[in-house]
């Protein structure tokens, strides 16, 4: 039997293959699989230092899950060459058989193979995205079942319909060159419903909000910019000329965006924003998504403007839709991919498309294909619909079922995410647990007193990890808001404690 699998895979015929581009697919897979650490940190960074260690959690778990469910069978729902329904695949590559040599459903220049692994970074990317709505307030475990059942009932069928040849916005002649539908919207919009789903955080949680590391925040963005070359750069899926225009506009949309986000918060602030730029550089990289590959470099420029100039006045609406999107990830990656779509059906030029040696289309409105724009126009309603709808239902659902609900209680979002759901931190600045009888404290209004110091001395105070030197927020306040001395702190009475 042995042998008979070795004479199988030695008759694969590889020759079709060009070694140069199989190489550079390779690195552009691994530069979007260093994405993942990328929105780890800038998610950390924009956080509270007591929910800091949360985000990069999840975001790693997450990226654990999608690698399972890609294999499992979400490359067969969204690639398979055997569907015809243009909604989403079959189970024909389930458990990723019968993947190997043949020329990929994106492209004749690289083999399946290397092709489904490539989109498994796409799917891993767009969850990292997506769990940034946890932010401050979502359990983990819930949210880790959420991101499987995510990817096969959404994103699958998001990637089935942009990019498999029998999708239906493939087949209508849709213009999404990395992404826009699939990972953008899919992510942007997705976080927004999982906000709107999880509820606003309380208004003590959202007042005087600052990131606890703009240095991780930098960091982040600068990670996910190298990333985001072999993201935008690999999507033509050869070492070919249309990859290297793919790379320049993503510069160009990059460095405009945040420029312009970081000057319009310099009208309001007069300070020039480090994380004004940062979420600029982010929108403008974004919005290159679906554009790179299509679009001429000076369409880049007003690309990167634009969106800079969106993405900031977008960040209002979540005020104005009462949802809690802590990270902003409508106003950034739905805005984002929503204008990189739809500047497509305007400054696609099929000429430069056809820079890959394989790829022709019709352009956009440059090339007098006046079609194009209401083909993205419908494509943006629909991807946008579709994910909002379908994400709500399904975390709805999961949240009513015993043990899976998505938020934390009052308390633990008050202790933070770190303590109550990892129970590390990102920066343990009091020693915690160095004894092994030392655990997570109570953290009942009655144990706010002073009857809560150990013989040994040591408090047990239910100390956020975020808080001034390891004390809860309530043992600053003023003994005439209901407080009471403690070793020179005010510790805030049971009566108090109720009344909050």
């Amino acid at each position: 039997m042995d042998q008979h699998i070795r004479r199988g895979i030695s008759t694969v015929d590889v020759s079709q293959f060009d070694r140069g581009d199989i190489s550079f697919i390779i690195i552009c897979g691994a530069l979007v699989l260093f994405m993942v650490p990328g929105i780890a940190f800038l998610y950390s960074g924009l956080s509270r230092r007591k929910s800091a260690l949360h985000l990069i959690w999840v975001v790693a778990a997450g990226n654990a899950v999608v690698i399972f469910q890609w294999y499992f069978w979400g490359y067969s729902l969204a690639f398979s060459s055997t569907a015809t329904n243009g909604f989403i695949g079959n189970l024909h590559n389930f458990g990723m058989r019968r993947v190997l040599a043949d020329p990929s459903p994106g492209s004749p220049l690289i083999p399946e193979l290397l092709y489904s692994f490539y989109q498994m970074e796409f799917a891993c990317v767009t969850v990292a995205i997506l769990v940034g709505a946890l932010a401050e307030r979502g359990r983990v475990m819930p949210a880790l079942v959420f991101c499987f059942l995510w990817m096969t009932l959404v994103y699958c069928p998001l990637a089935c319909w942009a990019w498999a040849p029998h999708g239906w916005a493939f087949k209508w002649g849709v213009l999404d060159y990395a992404g826009g539908g699939p990972v953008e919207i899919g992510s942007g919009i997705g976080g927004l419903a999982y906000s709107w789903v999880l509820g606003r955080r309380t208004e003590r949680e959202l007042l005087n909000f600052r990131p606890h590391n703009v240095s991780l925040v930098g960091m982040g963005t600068f990670i996910l910019w190298l990333g985001w070359l072999g993201f935008n750069g690999g999507s033509a899926f050869g070492a070919n000329l249309r990859a290297v225009l793919a790379v320049w506009n993503s510069m160009i949309a990059a460095a405009f965006g945040g420029i312009v986000w970081c000057f319009l918060d310099y009208r309001v602030e007069r300070k020039l924003s480090m994380v004004g730029f940062c979420s600029g550089t982010i929108a403008g990289l974004v919005a290159a998504t679906p554009t790179s590959g299509y679009v001429p470099m000076w369409a880049s420029v007003i690309t990167g403007g634009l969106v800079g100039a969106v993405s900031n006045y977008s960040t209002k609406l979540k005020f104005m839709l009462r949802i809690d999107d802590a990270l902003d990830l409508g106003a950034e990656h739905a805005m984002g991919g929503i204008i990189g779509l739809l500047l497509n059906g305007l400054f696609a030029d099929k000429d430069l498309v056809a820079l890959d040696g394989v790829t022709a289309v019709a352009g956009g409105w440059i090339n007098h294909n006046y079609r194009q724009l209401y083909v993205q126009f419908a494509y943006v309603c629909a991807t946008v619909a579709y994910t909002f709808v379908v994400t709500a239902l399904l975390a709805t659902a999961l949240d009513a079922l015993p043990g899976c609900r998505l938020r934390a209680s009052p308390e633990d979002e008050a202790l933070g995410m770190d303590d109550t759901q990892i129970g590390e931190f990102v920066s343990d600045y009091v020693e915690v647990r160095r004894d092994y009888r030392d655990w997570t404290p109570p953290s009942a209004p009655n144990m706010r007193r002073k009857e809560s110091i150990s013989e040994a001395g040591s408090a047990t105070l239910p100390a956020a990890a975020g808080d001034r030197h390891g004390l809860p927020d309530a043992a600053l306040l003023h003994p005439a808001n209901g407080g009471e001395k403690l070793d020179g702190l005010e510790v805030i009475s049971e009566t108090s404690a109720e009344a909050a």
